[in-house]
């Protein structure tokens, strides 16, 4: 019997385990870990982590030393042990339609990237990166041509969020604005594999729904997989199915194609990974979502809506239809508007529920499937 291959990388980086004095970052621990810690490890009172994460996570403070309510001799000593450090901003692009996509860099020098997107109110989506690089070879996608560098580490991820909020804050001090737009969405869509992330991510969307902290609702945050079948199951059984959104990046409709364009598939063929995504337990109202990204005389003919509509047609799903975002890194093209109209006339027809996904951020190299630490860049650093 031959053994299959499958195109993820690793063994990954280890994350960092303390800033350059050894000290741990304290923005990822969640609100029960912050209280144990405090409590064992400088024999604080438990409610002191809930004080502290809200200076931490809801006014999202540069410094321990702004934590009033904590005495000055506490504040020495969480700053002796803890660290609140933050990634560093590199550059800040700007699209025509008001895509935002932030170059940030951690501590030890790993460049991502992550998109704020205006939604059609006041609020606004972040699209989140999980990995420095990816862990996967999906054919289509320009962040596989970085390779994979390493995790990202919870609070890597949460900063990410609190990063974009502070650009917002800023930018309405500039324009005399008292109430500035919040990140209102998280989409697990930029760099990386979330599911392969797991633990970091899982903590990451526990922190930023915290009453005490973000706030952000968990039925406006999706996580998406490429297909990593284990850890699909593990978000069944741990219930993240009823405080999030899944959503599976499938692509195609036979295994022939899929193997070819994400080699994950060479490991967990498209029926093993139906079944897992059928097996997850849902919020009620809440549908899985499928991304498919169309690719010209790929995937786009009238044959894939009808398999598409026999693979999926059961689910409780919807489907998003990207046209692919062209980028130097991946050979295909999108397709016509004429056969992407068609395509998706066809789905409507079979009663798929299906959407399409509008570029955001297309001339920064910011769309979906873009981020690969290119394109222009408006301005370098935070707005003055």
């Amino acid at each position: 019997m031959t053994s299959t291959i499958v195109a993820i990388r690793g063994p990954a980086r280890p994350l960092p385990k303390g800033d350059a004095r050894g000290r741990v970052n304290l923005r990822g621990m969640s609100r029960d870990e912050l209280g144990a810690w405090l409590q064992r490890e400088l024999e604080m009172k438990r409610f002191r982590g809930d004080q502290v994460f809200a200076w931490l996570h809801a006014r999202r403070v540069a410094d321990v030393e702004a934590m009033t309510d904590v005495s000055a001799r506490d504040r020495a000593r969480i700053d002796a042990l803890g660290s609140l450090e933050r990634l560093s901003v590199d550059a800040i692009a700007r699209a025509a339609d008001g895509t935002r996509k932030l170059k940030l860099r951690t501590a030890d020098g790993q460049a991502i990237e992550s998109v704020l997107i205006p939604n059609d109110d006041r609020g606004l989506t972040l699209c989140v990166s999980s990995q420095a690089g990816c862990c996967l070879t999906c054919a289509f996608c320009a962040t596989a041509s970085l390779g994979f560098r390493r995790n990202l580490a919870t609070w890597e991820i949460v900063d990410q969020v609190y990063q974009a909020q502070d650009l917002l804050e800023q930018e309405a001090s500039a324009e005399g604005e008292e109430w500035p737009r919040r990140v209102t969405n998280l989409v697990f869509m930029g760099m990386g594999e979330p599911l392969a992330n797991y633990n970091q991510v899982r903590r990451a969307v526990e922190i930023l729904t915290h009453d005490r902290g973000a706030a952000i609702a968990g039925r406006r945050i999706t996580i998406s997989s490429a297909g990593l079948v284990p850890a699909i199951e593990r978000f069944g059984r741990e219930g993240l199915g009823h405080e999030v959104g899944l959503a599976i990046s499938l692509n195609a409709t036979t295994d022939e194609v899929r193997d070819r364009i994400m080699p994950i598939n060479t490991r967990w063929k498209i029926a093993e990974l139906l079944a897992a995504v059928d097996r997850v337990p849902l919020k009620r109202r809440r549908r899985v979502t499928f991304e498919y990204v169309l690719l010209a005389d790929v995937n786009d003919s009238d044959d894939d809506v009808r398999r598409l509509a026999q693979l999926v047609g059961r689910m409780r799903c919807q489907i998003n239809v990207i046209p692919f975002n062209p980028h130097p890194h991946a050979p295909f093209r999108r397709p016509s508007q004429r056969r992407i109209d068609r395509f998706m006339a066809l789905c409507r027809e079979r009663g798929l529920r299906t959407f399409i996904r509008t570029p955001r951020g297309d001339d920064i190299a910011a769309a979906c499937g873009q981020l690969a630490l290119e394109g222009p860049t408006a301005d370098a650093g935070r707005p003055s």
